[in-house]
């Protein structure tokens, strides 16, 4: 939907940028006023200030909430369904024991991370966290102390994958525009995730562990009678999957939307033909909703078949969409959130303001990138509107290798990354999945994705120093 421009100055917008932040906090946090309803008059209170006109406030409102709830629905609904049935039938116990035994009881958060990092490879953050979501907490359970120490690692697997690496849609816009080599691209993205995970995320979760008591959250990924110990029970199960077949069923979303995501890849890189049928064709049945609706579909046919009649799987499902209504509909509000910021110009005059300061280009791309997320929430609307702000001056900086093109899209990815707030869909997502506060997601979340930022852009800067 087109808006009139609005009509305010650079320092205006910012000032508003500032004060929405400020009061959406103050009435989520000191008000109490539920996240939903606040994140919606704080979007119309912005869209009001900075002039957007009439007719298109609620228009502009309901375009945000709408392309959020568009993506967001159908991964947390058929994902939470697939994440029901593995915790129901106690493939997510068979598959934690697995862990544990592979690693050690006390490294089950690193094996989880490692685990994220994998799967993480293909799986955009939403999708896989939910998938994860019934393991880690059946870990949890199991070996006691605070579901941080276990989700943190795992959260932050997938969110510094789905910013770093290729094929993930933020840095394959980000490098094509650029002109990045999409191959050493990947490669320089893979070699900095992993210690940057290490260190922005698994040590951090160590001490967000101790700090942090909290409790497995029992309303999100368990009933009544799981929580309980009774049928979907973690410690009842007569015949658990096996550590294959769950294993397998979590492979599978990795495999189709590798489809998906690996001939988009070669598509841009010039190597595959991406008009060929047989290219379309992987390509949409590798689009995240259509894998996970296969994955659903094979998860109630394959862990159901001979454990419960159809009815009993029917029950399981439906049961698993309720508990999550509430976080379906806060991110989508922080969706309408992010789109009136962006549809009143104030992401453009951060950046503006940032792009003409005369930093290096590397320095420039993480903080115009830093600005953006800040002001809009999105990880992949920074991460791609940097790269297309920094182009010209990427284009013209001479002596800039493959390597340092490619150093400058993670730079953007990392400032894509920090500061996860309210405006941020995940910050909802992580923070009602784990059943904490605003203040506490502030204190946890919101210091990972910064840690994980910062360590990867000073990861990337001294590379580029040094090659």
């Amino acid at each position: 939907m087109e808006t009139t421009a609005p009509t305010l100055g650079t320092a205006p917008l910012l000032l508003i940028a500032a004060a929405a932040i400020a009061v959406l906090l103050f009435l989520v946090i000191k008000v109490r006023l539920h996240a939903f309803v606040s994140l919606t008059l704080v979007s119309l209170l912005v869209a009001l200030a900075t002039r957007i006109p009439l007719a298109d406030v609620v228009p502009t409102m309901l375009d945000g909430l709408g392309g959020t709830l568009a993506s967001v629905a159908l991964l947390v609904g058929l994902g939470v369904m697939i994440g029901r049935m593995l915790e129901v039938t106690g493939g997510a116990a068979v598959l934690a024991q697995s862990l544990i035994r592979l690693f050690g009881e006390r490294r089950a958060p690193l094996a989880l991370g490692v685990a994220s990092l994998l799967f993480g490879f293909p799986i955009f953050f939403d999708a896989g966290l939910i998938v994860m979501l019934p393991i880690v907490f059946s870990v949890a359970r199991r070996l006691g102390g605070s579901v941080l120490l276990y989700a943190l690692p795992t959260a932050g697997a997938f969110a510094v994958m789905h910013a770093f690496v290729p094929p993930h849609p933020g840095p394959v816009t980000a490098a094509d525009l650029l002109g990045a080599h999409m191959g050493t691209t990947l490669l320089i993205g893979t070699v900095l995730a992993i210690p940057t995970w290490y260190i922005g995320s698994y040590l951090y979760s160590l001490y967000a562990g101790r700090r942090f008591e909290l409790p497995v959250p029992a309303d999100v990924t368990a009933d009544a009678d799981s929580a309980g110990g009774g049928e979907a029970g973690y410690a009842k199960h007569d015949r658990p999957p096996h550590v294959g077949t769950v294993l397998g069923i979590l492979l599978l979303p990795m495999v189709l939307i590798f489809f998906n995501t690996g001939v988009e890849t070669l598509a841009t890189a010039g190597t595959v033909n991406g008009d060929a049928t047989w290219a379309k064709a992987m390509v949409l049945i590798g689009q995240t909703p259509v894998a996970l609706l296969i994955t659903a579909i094979v998860a109630m046919f394959v862990l159901g078949r001979g454990r419960y009649p159809r009815d009993r799987v029917e029950q399981i499902v439906n049961g698993a969409l309720g508990p999550v209504c509430s976080i379906i509909l806060i991110t989508g509000a922080g969706g309408m959130f992010g789109g009136v910021l962006r549809a009143s110009g104030i992401g453009e005059a951060l950046a503006s303001s940032l792009e003409s300061t005369g930093l290096p280009v590397i320095v420039a791309a993480f903080v115009v990138a830093t600005a953006l997320r800040v002001a809009q929430g999105s990880a992949t609307v920074a991460l791609t509107t940097t790269a297309a702000l920094v182009a010209p001056a990427v284009e013209a900086s001479s002596g800039l290798s493959t390597v340092d093109l490619s150093l400058i899209v993670i730079a953007i990815a990392c400032g894509s990354t920090v500061l996860s707030h309210v405006n941020d869909s995940g910050f909802w997502l992580v923070g009602r999945f784990l059943g904490m506060d605003v203040a506490t997601t502030l204190r946890t979340w919101t210091v990972m994705e910064t840690l994980i930022g910062v360590v990867g852009f000073a990861f990337a800067l001294v590379l580029s120093l040094l090659l």
